[in-house]
C-alpha cells in the first residue's frame, strides 16, 4: 500500500513519516492486506468548505472528508483521498480539551475507517465507529493530552 501525505496548510507542523506509519498500522490492525494508494491531504477551512460544498452539498467546513475511489472491488485494491482541516483540529482541540495534534490523528483514523467501509450516519453506526476510534487511539498510543 502506498500512502502519500500532502500538506497544504501552515498552522500545524505535519510529520509525513508518522502519518504514513499510522495509516499503515491502522490497515494492519484492521487486517487489510490490499494494495493501492491513500493520499492524506491537510488543508485549511476555506479549502475543506469548498470540497464539502462541491462533493457533499454542505456549505460549511468539516474536520475530515474521505473519498473512496470507485473501482471494481474484485481487484482488492484501495484508492482513496482523505482531506483533513487543521483549522477544525485547532478549534476542536479547544472545545474538547485535547491537542490539535491529537485531533489530527483522530481525523486520520476516522478517514481511514470511512474508506474501510465504516459509517457514522446512524446512531448505531456512529457508536461502532467511536468504539473503533477509541480502540485504535489506545493501540497506537495516541493520548488526548
Amino acid at each position: 500500500m502506498k500512502v502519500a501525505v500532502r500538506n497544504l496548510q501552515k498552522r500545524i507542523p505535519i510529520n509525513p513519516k508518522r502519518i504514513i506509519k499510522t495509516v499503515l498500522k491502522i490497515l494492519s490492525l484492521e487486517g487489510i492486506r490490499k494494495s493501492g494508494e491513500i493520499t492524506i491531504c491537510f488543508v485549511n477551512d476555506p479549502k475543506i468548505k469548498e470540497l464539502n460544498l462541491k462533493y457533499l452539498a454542505k456549505n460549511n467546513p468539516t474536520d475530515v472528508i474521505a473519498f473512496d475511489m470507485p473501482e471494481p472491488k474484485s481487484f482488492g485494491e484501495i484508492f482513496a483521498d482523505i482531506v483533513i482541516s487543521t483549522d477544525r483540529a485547532i478549534d476542536n482541540a479547544g472545545a474538547f480539551h485535547t491537542t490539535p495534534l491529537f485531533e489530527l490523528y483522530l481525523y486520520v483514523i476516522h478517514g481511514v475507517l470511512h474508506i474501510l467501509g465504516y459509517d457514522d450516519k446512524t446512531k448505531k453506526d456512529k457508536l461502532l465507529m467511536r468504539k473503533k476510534e477509541a480502540h485504535l487511539l489506545k493501540v497506537l498510543n495516541l493520548s488526548s493530552a
